[in-house]
């Protein structure tokens, strides 16, 4: 037993002696590795230079045409030239795969599908619409979810559709009707027009589903649907009548957005808001001149009983003609002796009760006396049910004045009137004046006319309990049913759903969805106008059932029907999609399966018109939330931040950065707009800034990622061609990757089925590692929706460690045939293939295009069924085997000493940068010094060297080299021509110095904050004293190379003074 403390002693000894022993064949194994580097570099300097090698290539028997694909039948799978082309060609690589894709079901759901169901409704374009870069980057965005939940093995349903979009249709076609016959839509009538749009529909409408297919958006065109189709349409009624049923649409006389030329009600997000500061002249559809805004023009209203005069100001002194009362506040003792009068209206001599009204009226604003108009004002309206006011409508539907306007302004167009009532209240002596008045204009979107309310009798649904689940949905936490995905958008969600009104859903278009709605006209009824009796109005599915509900309510009574004139609101249709392309209200395969969606993925911009709506009637009709998540983009500006407008130049056409365009073609579609010719100078001026040369090709791909890596910046996206343009770049650089790696795998390569990373070279062993973290990364990333930190992550790996690492390292394995790296070629061809597989799988959701044709080119593994598409291979996935820790830490230590060497190559003359110099590494430690030892074969290869030397503390420092300090443990020196340039390098230590003393001091002050060790947390003051640490060793080192610095600066003013 005594003996046992010299047994272990002994085996201790034994070990040491090992470890030693394994250090040394290590250093030796490198020594010859840097031998053979070192030699490589010599043949190369005597190798032919690379003209002389085109040359030669030229003289050689290369065929041209190897590197040009064969012509493709559409929808077989494409065929690829012999040799891979020596440039990335978007066009090239983008033509052919998207067919096939489609031809072969690869993007059909399986409703009978065991696999989890994932699905995403497009949200519908509008049927006029083109491409814009709002629908790129929904669709660059929901193809690359679908794309990667395909690969993960879900069951993907991309369902695309189409919105009939009610206004902008009938906007389009009735220009063309003026344009081609001279005709209005009344000229024809109701019936002929629709047929005109249906035909419109049929040849033109849908452009922007067939530009989707240009940008790879894997959509299932099995489920293609419209809003206005048969299916659609028939849950459209389906979905009213119930409604109706269940008392939540109603019928009712209430204030709405009128566009005088459209001659319908808008919908609030149709109206844009114009800021007027002061007087200004604006064009309005219909009138020769300009239109004055911005005025408050003050007049007199005459009081009964010689009481005096009231003076009331407006903005829309026409509207005056409406008033029925004038209100003041009833603690206003200006008017206390008014209470209970009247004015008298001095055009018809209309009462005008002055009521008092503390809501409305600001006794400090103006006068105090508010002119009420509960016809043509929201806020008047108000007062108007709260006072028992008269409503009088002066407006005809086109915006002329009615005769409720009197005789002597009848007919008159609404800004003519204006002018004329200003003119005849001057000659009554009652105008006050006028002055600059600041205030907001409504114009609608689609016609560019200024919005008047108006009171008109129409259909609304009844929101309150609707809203109140739909914001229980997303803000009740115990049952949270939707996640609003940025958060910061629920507290919008909350404000726009607490403080919800009613929704207007009729609209006097003709294209539409009909309002199953029947009038019932009695015999005997003494009113004859439709609408005039409320109770009269029934809701069916059809007319047939319209006369059976008629005929049970007004039994015995003869009667006729004439079905509502008016169509429903686009958004009522599109707010039931989620369910209707699903089949609803059948009870299909696709409705039990698919229902509720996974996610909805649209601008912040619509949360409230569409969202929001989607929801309260997914909950209401299709008994459930219609989605889960709810996804919100940015909205996109141009590089400066400013909207995209066709009248600034800087709309940007998505196929135009796909296949590129000349300045003079961005000129020409500006020409074929509609532009007046001012507006057209400042665009094309704009062009001209902004895109000097045009936009170069691009490809889908670039574009697709540019828009995806823009996604994390808050709410809005400045928008950088230059970006897209270097993205494209980018997928030369996986092309000339992939052309590598078919040069050093050849013909006939077959890879492995596995490959076990510790058998393997350093290089080899670390990019697995690190391919596990992009992976890691990416797959983490894509599932809490962080869509550009996933392309960050994908394009890192590709670009810094793939690229610049690893496909740099291994070169000298394939520099010549020497036998000593036999074995490092192998698994260096075994690791190349295995990360081109991995890597474009993980980049496939991204860039399906490049990703296909490049994957198509790699050998298939041994013993393994090959897929036929890498859409339909499985997604990479974590390799625990592959992890190494240890590894990724000495590359770091790699790739510090390579950065410090390389940024002292980038101050050596420009004919000097690209020769190959001897190096030297001052290590600090016994591990860092191991380290950089047995890979001076990776470090002389990264950083071009020709030979490279390890010091430790207290070895002589080779004089005349500039110094870096890659960290508080190493230092690197390179060996230059002549003498060192003293004020380029004490200035470069001098920055260094000045940067880490002011972290140092920063980090000292924070940790000698009061109550610092009760608010940190154990492990961060830990890391906070060992960063502490770092910084005062590399002081140190800093200082030591300042020392190292003057004696080299000292030697050479010495041989200077002695030459």
């Amino acid at each position: 037993m005594e003996s046992q403390p010299e047994i272990e002693d002994l085996e201790k000894k034994k070990k040491k002696e090992e470890k030693a022993k394994a250090k040394e064949l290590k250093k030796l194994k490198a020594a010859q590795k840097a031998e053979a580097a070192k030699l490589q570099a010599q043949q190369a300097s005597t190798a032919p230079k690379k003209s002389e090698r085109k040359n030669l290539k030229r003289d050689g028997d290369e065929n041209a045409e190897d590197y040009v694909d064969p012509e493709t039948p559409s929808g077989e799978k494409k065929q690829l030239s012999l040799k891979m082309a020596k440039q990335y060609s978007p066009s090239t690589v983008e033509k052919s795969w998207y067919a096939w894709w489609e031809n072969s079901g690869y993007f059909v759901a399986d409703s009978g599908s065991s696999k989890p169901p994932f699905v995403i409704v497009l949200p519908p374009p509008n049927v006029t619409g083109a491409l814009h870069i709002g629908h790129a980057l929904t669709t660059a965005i929901q193809d690359t979810i679908i794309r990667w939940r395909r690969m993960s093995g879900d069951n993907t349903l991309w369902v695309p559709g189409m919105d009939h979009a009610g206004i902008a249709t009938q906007v389009v076609v009735e220009k063309k009707l003026m344009r081609e016959s001279k005709l209005t839509r009344h000229d024809i009538g109701r019936e002929k027009f629709v047929a005109e749009v249906w035909k419109w529909k049929m040849e033109y409408g849908g452009t922007i589903l067939k530009q989707q297919r240009r940008l790879g958006a894997s959509l299932d065109w099995s489920r293609e649907c419209f809003t206005m189709d048969e299916k659609r349409s028939k849950a459209v009624t389906e979905a009213f009548v119930r409604l109706y049923k269940e008392g939540l649409i109603y019928r009712d006389l209430r204030l709405v957005n009128w566009d005088c030329i459209l001659r319908t009600a808008i919908s609030d997000i149709e109206v844009d808001y114009v800021d007027i500061k002061e007087r200004t002249l604006l064009k309005v559809p219909g009138y020769d001149h300009p239109v004055e805004f911005g005025v408050l023009t003050s007049f007199s209203y005459p009081l009964e009983g010689g009481l005096g005069e009231i003076v009331v100001a407006t903005t829309r002194v026409e509207t005056m003609l409406g008033d029925t009362a004038i209100a003041i506040h009833p603690d206003d003792k200006r008017y206390s002796h008014l209470h209970g009068k009247f004015a008298s209206h001095p055009f018809n001599g209309r009462k005008l009760p002055i009521v008092c009204d503390a809501i409305l009226v600001d006794p400090n604003f103006g006068t105090g006396a508010v002119k009420i108009t509960p016809a043509h004002d929201p806020n008047d309206f108000e007062v108007g049910k709260r006072h028992n006011l008269e409503f009088i409508n002066i407006f005809t539907d086109d915006g002329k004045i009615n005769s409720n306007g009197g005789s002597e302004f009848e007919g008159m167009p609404r800004f003519k009137a204006r002018e004329a009532v200003t003119a005849a209240l001057q000659k009554k002596g009652l105008y006050r004046g006028a002055k600059n008045n600041e205030m907001r204009l409504g114009v609608c979107s689609r016609s560019n006319d200024v919005v008047e309310p108006l009171i008109k009798p129409q259909w609304y649904v009844n929101c309150s309990n609707m809203a109140q689940e739909a914001l229980d949905a997303v803000m009740d936490d115990e049952n949270r049913k939707i996640e609003i995905i940025p958060k910061q958008y629920a507290a919008e969600w909350k404000r726009w759903l607490e403080n919800i009104r009613d929704w207007c859903i009729s609209r006097q278009l003709w294209w539409g969805h009909r309002i199953p709605a029947w009038y019932v006209m009695l015999e005997d009824d003494n009113l004859r106008e439709i609408g005039a009796y409320t109770d009269h109005w029934v809701v069916a599915r059809d007319e047939e059932e319209a006369r059976d509900v008629a005929s049970q309510r007004f039994k015995g009574k003869n009667f006729k029907m004439s079905q509502d004139p008016d169509v429903l609101d686009t958004w009522f249709s599109s707010g039931l999609f989620p369910f209707s392309v699903l089949g609803w209200p059948e009870d299909t395969d696709d409705l039990k399966v698919f229902y509720p969606t996974s996610v909805l993925e649209t601008g912040h911009d619509i949360l409230f018109f569409w969202v929001a709506r989607m929801v309260m009637l997914g909950m209401k009709l299709g008994g459930d939330v219609p989605f889960r998540k709810v996804f919100l983009h940015p909205m996109i500006r141009d590089a400066h931040g400013r909207k995209m407008s066709k009248s600034l130049g800087n709309v940007v056409d998505p196929l135009e950065v796909i296949n590129g365009v000349t300045l003079e073609g961005l000129h020409k579609r500006l020409e074929e707009g509609n532009l007046d010719p001012s507006e057209l100078a400042v665009a094309k001026e704009g062009q001209v800034k902004d895109f000097p040369n045009g936009i170069a090709e691009c490809g889908a791909d670039a574009l697709r990622f540019a828009l995806v890596s823009y996604t994390a910046q808050s709410d809005k996206i400045n928008l950088d061609i230059q970006r897209v343009v270097g993205y494209r770049q980018w997928c030369n650089k996986l092309w000339n990757a992939v052309r590598f790696a078919m040069s050093k795998l050849g013909d006939d390569y077959t890879p492995p089925v596995n490959v076990v990373p510790s058998d393997m070279p350093f290089s080899c062993q670390w990019i697995l590692s690190v391919l596990n973290k992009a992976i890691s990364k990416t797959v983490s990333s894509m599932g809490s929706y962080d869509f550009s930190d996933a392309a960050s992550a994908v394009y890192s790996w590709w670009q810094f460690q793939l690229c610049d690492v690893f496909i740099e390292t291994i070169k000298p394995y394939f520099a010549s045939s020497d036998s000593a790296f036999a074995s490092e070629r192998g698994f260096a061809q075994a690791t190349l293939w295995v990360c081109l597989d991995n890597g474009l799988r993980l980049l496939h959701p991204f860039m399906p295009y490049v990703t296909e044709e490049l994957w198509q080119r790699l050998p298939s593994a041994k013993d393994t069924m090959r897929k036929e598409s890498i859409m339909i291979c499985e997604y990479p996935s974590i390799v625990e085997s592959w992890t190494n820790e240890r590894v990724e830490y000495e590359m770091s230590i790699v790739e510090s000493a390579v950065k410090s060497l390389r940024s002292l190559r980038a101050t050596m003359p420009p004919n000097e940068r690209n020769e190959r110099r001897p190096a030297f590494v001052l290590c600090r430690s016994e591990p860092v010094a191991e380290i950089i030892s047995s890979l001076e074969l990776e470090i002389m290869t990264l950083a071009t060297l020709s030979s490279l030397k390890v010091l430790n503390d207290g070895d002589a420092i080779p004089a005349r080299c500039p110094v870096s300090v890659a960290s508080e443990n190493m230092s690197v020196y390179l060996k230059v021509r002549g003498a060192i340039n003293a004020e380029s390098e004490r200035e470069k230590l001098r920055k260094k110095k000045d940067d880490i003393q002011k972290q140092k001091e920063n980090l000292t002050k924070s940790m000698s904050a009061s109550g610092y060790r009760e608010k940190i947390p154990p492990h961060i003051h830990e890391e906070n004293v060992a960063k502490l640490s770092t910084l005062m060793q590399e002081l140190l080192s800093l200082e030591e190379a300042s020392q190292h610095l003057e004696t080299d600066i000292a030697l050479d003013v010495s041989a200077e003074e002695n030459a």
